[in-house]
C-alpha cells in the first residue's frame, strides 16, 4: 500500500486550521502530519517533521509566510510549499514563487480542490487557481493585460525556456548573460521574444502565464 502524503498545516487561525485538518481526514491518500500556528514554530515543525507538502498562510505572527519561504530556501531545506492566501495577499505573490512556492489557493477552496492541489504539487507540479492569478495581473497595474496573441501561444525555443526560468529567479538580464555565457544585448532580445510569444507585456505577467501553460 503507497503511504499518504504527509503534509504539514501552518495556519495562525485555530478555527481554520482545524477546519483543514478535518476535511483532509476525509482524503484516505492524505495525512496531517503536524501543525503550526507562526513563523517560527513552522520552521521548526518543517525541519522535525520533513512533510511531503506544506500549506502555508501567508499571514503569520513571528515570521511571515514569505520570510519562512526565504529561510527555508536559502537552507536548501523548503518541501513543495502551497500558499493559502486571502485576495488582499496577492501583493505578495511574486516574491513567494520566486522563494520556492509551488502553489497560491484561496481559502474557500472546496475538498476537491484542496486535495487536487496538494496531490499536484506532491508530485512536482505547479497550481495557482485562476481567480489568484486573475487577480494577481490585475493588480500589477491598469494597462491592459495581453498583446493581442493567438489561443495557443507560439512554443518557446529551449533557450527562450532557460531564460524565462532564470528571470522568473529574479535574475536580471546582465546576472542571466553571465549565467548562459551571452552577452546582455542576447538575453534581452530572447526576454522581447518570450513577451511577445506569451502575449504579454512585462515579466511578472509572463510568469504566471508561463505556469498556467505548464512550463514550470
Amino acid at each position: 500500500m503507497t503511504a499518504p502524503t504527509r503534509i504539514l498545516l501552518v495556519e495562525d487561525q485555530t478555527l481554520v486550521r482545524e477546519g483543514l485538518r478535518s476535511l483532509l481526514a476525509f482524503a484516505r491518500d492524505l495525512e496531517v502530519a503536524g501543525e503550526a500556528g507562526d513563523g517560527e514554530e513552522a520552521l521548526a515543525a518543517i525541519l522535525r517533521v520533513r512533510p511531503d507538502v506544506v500549506l502555508l498562510d501567508i499571514r503569520l505572527p513571528r515570521k511571515n509566510g514569505l520570510e519562512v519561504l526565504q529561510e527555508l530556501s536559502r537552507a536548501g531545506a523548503l518541501p513543495p510549499t502551497i500558499i493559502l492566501t486571502t485576495f488582499d495577499d496577492d501583493t505578495l505573490l511574486f516574491e513567494a514563487l520566486r522563494a520556492g512556492a509551488r502553489g497560491f489557493l484561496l481559502k474557500d477552496v472546496t475538498f476537491d480542490q484542496l486535495t487536487s492541489a496538494i496531490r499536484q504539487v506532491a508530485a512536482g507540479g505547479r497550481l495557482i487557481q485562476p481567480a489568484v492569478t486573475e487577480r494577481a495581473i490585475r493588480s500589477l497595474s491598469e494597462a491592459p493585460r495581453h498583446f493581442e496573441s493567438s489561443e495557443m501561444p507560439e512554443p518557446l525555443t529551449g533557450r527562450e525556456r532557460e531564460v524565462l526560468r532564470l528571470f522568473s529567479a529574479g535574475m536580471s538580464n546582465r546576472e542571466i548573460g553571465e549565467a548562459l555565457g551571452v552577452v546582455e544585448g542576447t538575453v534581452k532580445n530572447h526576454v522581447h521574444s518570450i513577451l511577445q510569444k506569451l502575449g504579454v507585456r512585462d515579466r511578472n505577467r509572463a510568469m504566471l502565464k508561463a505556469i498556467e501553460l505548464g512550463y514550470f
